[in-house]
């Protein structure tokens, strides 16, 4: 199995995306916020030897198209349900890190239909509190200064995410540096945090009042030393969702699938393929 760049039209957005599989169930990976599809690259092709994967790089982010709109959870999620139809994707289960994982709620309370099952990873939108890092960027003339290209505080700020530093190689930062880098990539990441964040925290309440509407069973896994969103979101989102299970990552951050690659796709494909 082979990663290799394609590109779809959702609407008006060129659209990068990888399909890895033939067989099985169709899995939808949503990235976090200022992320790409080269984040998955350690979860895509094991997944794909049991499932038919696509993950593809949201509105304003990576290698797609970057308008000049408000780029909203709500936003996003519309824009995930046309992908889906622009490909001729019926349903599928959505895995969300991050602010995809608020993308994927959002996108399981909208559009039950369309989703299998629900899986979240250290996902926004579960609660209002959240690492200061996530909210200065909110404030004006600060954030500009913030989101200018900068591989050394690219490096400070990824250690800080996560529980073991040694795996923020040279080579990882230049990667993001280098998508950092394409034209209307720092706008559109500052868009995602200004859009869905202020300095008081994150513009949940939409999502928390709703949880108990979410239909598919849902896996919701956390890093327990999670710096940037409480392992508290996690445990109250798994008491509020119906159909919900928890599962605690230790020794692990924000960034679960690139910090527990093995851990983390054996969960995600013992829970699609209970029954």
């Amino acid at each position: 199995m082979k990663l290799q760049d394609q590109y779809v039209k959702v609407g008006s957005v060129n659209t990068r995306y990888w399909q890895v599989g033939d067989s099985g169930s169709v899995i939808i990976l949503l990235h976090g916020g200022g992320g790409f599809i080269e984040l998955w690259k350690n979860n895509v092709l094991e997944l794909a030897k049991h499932h038919r994967v696509y993950a593809f790089d949201m509105v304003g982010a990576g290698r797609s198209d970057k308008p000049d709109t408000a780029y909203t959870f709500e936003f996003m999620a519309q824009f995930t349900q046309a992908f889906m139809q622009a490909l001729g994707i019926p349903h599928a289960s959505l895995i969300g890190a991050s602010a995809g994982g608020a993308v994927a709620t959002t996108v399981a309370m909208k559009f039950p239909k369309l989703v299998d099952r629900l899986i979240l990873v250290g996902s926004a939108g579960l609660g209002k509190e959240v690492n200061l890092l996530l909210r200065l960027p909110t404030i004006p003339i600060l954030g500009q200064i913030l989101s200018s290209p900068n591989q050394a505080g690219m490096k400070m700020a990824f250690k800080q995410a996560v529980y073991d530093a040694s795996i923020i190689t040279e080579d990882l930062v230049n990667e993001v540096y280098e998508m950092a880098m394409l034209p209307g990539a720092m706008k559109g990441i500052l868009n995602v945090a200004r859009s869905n964040f202020n300095i008081g925290g994150q513009r949940s309440k939409p999502i928390v009042d709703n949880l108990k509407t979410i239909q598919a069973p849902t896996l919701i896994i956390w890093g327990r030393q999670d710096p940037m969103v409480p392992v508290a979101h996690a445990q109250k989102a798994a008491e509020i969702i119906p159909n919900a299970q928890l599962e605690i990552v230790e020794a692990c951050g924000h960034w679960g699938p690139i910090e527990h690659p093995q851990k983390f796709n054996q969960m995600v494909l013992e829970f699609l393929q209970a029954v």
